[in-house]
């Protein structure tokens, strides 16, 4: 997931990501549920929260919160917003206000 970043393609399903890895899609979500304990889309947002919070630390992006959110894989502010927040425990916002002033780090 790291390297090609397919998480960064904001309607990945489970499908194209098997495919993308030459197992059944039975075995990526059992593989996926039992390795790190949640399902497909919490996976999948769990790598956007991590890319979000790189481009919002980042000082040299000048990109909004709007642009960083499609930047890093959503396509729904108020889903981005949730999932940052629960993820994090600040708003993307307040975050990258935080990273930058060197309170939190990525």
């Amino acid at each position: 997931m790291h390297q090609e970043k397919p998480h960064l393609h904001p309607n990945l399903t489970l499908e194209q990501l098997s495919r993308k890895l030459g197992a059944p899609s039975r075995e990526v979500s059992r593989a996926i549920n039992q390795g790190f304990g949640c399902n497909f889309f919490e996976f999948v947002s769990r790598y956007r929260i991590d890319e979000a919070k790189s481009r919002l630390a980042d000082a040299a992006n000048q990109a909004n919160i709007l642009q960083t959110m499609y930047d890093s894989g959503f396509n729904s502010k108020s889903v981005f917003n949730t999932a940052f927040k629960k993820e994090t425990g600040f708003t993307p916002s307040e975050y990258r206000r935080r990273a930058l002033q060197g309170d939190i780090r990525p």
